[in-house]
């Protein structure tokens, strides 16, 4: 069932999108700001840097952790009353960080932060689908998706003149003037429609969900230091893997369950979430692996490596607006195969990443991934919020947001293994991947572009498929319409 709007005012879609923006920078630009302080942090704190760590690791595992919970209470007890409050808690969260006397504060601080957040970015995408007509959601999607760039870019960026200026804790404290006016203009702009009632939570489910999901990314964030074949890492994933099989489970038999498996009864539903994933898998690996090229292979600078990096995220924030209008009109399956062919192209050109190169080579790699990426995120997200039920958009947004992090944290797990291992390969030998001949370290790097490539081109496949199957359908709908006239 497709998403019909219910009662809104249509007029004040824009101060809508403020508020809702406000929310989704903030809370993207917070996931990353804080990684250039860690040295600094560990030190005023008196603290480990494994200890400080969590610092990032508890923001993210509660944030994709609970985004699911929130995008169901969000369509059983209204989505404006909840976005609202993280705003917030958000807020809150903020200025708590910025007053932490040790790192346990600090990191009981995130949490806090976290949860506001995940109540932000669970909802975010669905006030949007409800607060603009089906004819602009395409273009409102995609300038969501530009701020979520734009955050990605300023953050390391504005954290480091900040702690360099002032204090790490000001990077904290900043939110607080901001986040004022984002809790104000949610309360007054928000659309306020009503859900249907007599709905349930469910409790089993969403505990068992959570148990999944937390134990799932903390092995693979476990993996990144330890390796696969821990005993701690292969427990957690094995807990993680059991876990979402007894969900499924629960699921099925509940009868107001947290996610309504017949969602995927949807073949292009389904497909445009599975595409989702595979294209954050493969590009989150691609921004962790690049600046280890450009400086141990080519030897550039943090400064350079930030500016030969910034075209990928630039031209996607430029792209996912203008890809987003486009797909209004032309509609959206068109659209996001053009971008999944131009992320085909982009990671088969690191083939070019010799250990030789010029600094710029990489700008052919990292500006059409960035555009390709633009191209299809704005299209594939209005494709899945478009197939929702009214009653279903919160999850629907939230399931989203947990393709994106889920995605992000796969492939920086999987494809930085991979890549340590091909490094080795080349080498002749097992050794660390840091130290290793910068020829070694850059043949690795064009065999995860060759994974890179596969994982998108099935990702093009299927999405092909999608557009065929699509027009068979209106086909089929045109010529049912015919005979019954």
């Amino acid at each position: 069932m497709s998403f019909q709007p219910v009662n809104v005012d249509y007029s004040r879609k824009w101060h809508v999108m403020v508020a809702t923006g406000l929310g989704i920078f903030l809370g993207t630009i917070d996931a990353s700001i804080v990684n250039v302080a860690l040295p600094t942090m560990a030190k005023e704190l008196d603290t480990t840097f494994a200890a400080v760590q969590w610092v990032v690791v508890a923001y993210l595992l509660t944030l994709a952790t609970l985004t699911l919970g929130v995008g169901r209470l969000g369509d059983m007890l209204g989505k404006k009353r909840i976005y609202t409050l993280g705003f917030a808690v958000f807020t809150a969260g903020s200025v708590l960080c910025g007053l932490a006397p040790g790192i346990g504060w600090l990191v009981a601080a995130r949490v806090v932060q976290a949860i506001g957040a995940s109540m932000i970015f669970a909802l975010g995408m669905a006030i949007i689908t409800q607060a603009f007509p089906p004819s602009e959601r395409g273009r409102a999607l995609g300038i969501s998706g530009a701020l979520v760039s734009i955050g990605i870019v300023l953050g390391p960026s504005l954290g480091g003149l900040i702690v360099d200026q002032w204090s790490w804790r000001w990077i904290f404290i900043v939110n607080l003037p901001i986040g004022i006016v984002g809790t104000a203009a949610a309360h007054r702009f928000v659309p306020d429609v009503p859900p249907p009632g007599g709905q349930r939570f469910d409790f089993k489910g969403a505990g068992v969900f959570l148990v999944a999901l937390l134990t799932f990314m903390l092995g693979l964030s476990l993996a990144q230091s330890r390796g696969f074949g821990s005993a701690a890492v292969l427990t957690l994933l094995g807990v993680g893997i059991a876990a979402i099989v007894a969900f499924v489970l629960i699921e099925r038999r509940v009868a107001q369950p947290m996610l309504d498996l017949q969602l995927f009864r949807n073949r292009l539903l389904t497909i445009n979430l599975i595409t989702g994933w595979m294209t954050f898998f493969a590009i989150s690996g691609l921004f962790i692996l690049a600046p280890f090229y450009l400086e141990n292979v080519l030897g550039a600078t943090p400064r350079q490596v930030g500016l030969l990096i910034a075209p990928a995220p630039l031209l996607l924030g430029i792209s996912a607006p203008i890809s987003g209008a486009v797909s209004d009109r032309v509609g959206p399956r068109r659209v996001l195969v053009f971008g999944l062919a131009i992320l085909v192209v982009a990671y088969f050109a690191m083939q070019l990443l010799q250990p030789d190169s010029p600094l710029w080579t990489i700008m052919l790699v990292m500006a059409p991934a960035g555009l390709g990426m633009g191209i299809f995120q704005s299209p594939n997200n209005s494709a899945v919020m478009g197939s929702a039920s009214a009653e279903r958009l919160g999850v629907t947004s939230a399931m989203l947001t947990i393709t994106r992090n889920t995605g992000q944290l796969t492939g920086i797990a999987i494809l930085g293994a991979v890549w340590a291992l091909r490094v080795s390969y080349h080498s002749g030998a097992t050794i660390d991947a840091q130290v290793a001949p910068a020829a070694s370290q850059a043949a690795a790097l064009r065999d995860v572009g060759v994974v890179n490539a596969v994982i998108v081109a099935i990702a093009l496949g299927l999405s092909l498929w999608s557009l065929v199957e699509e027009r068979r359908s209106d086909q089929k709908r045109a010529s049912r319409s015919v005979s019954n006239s």
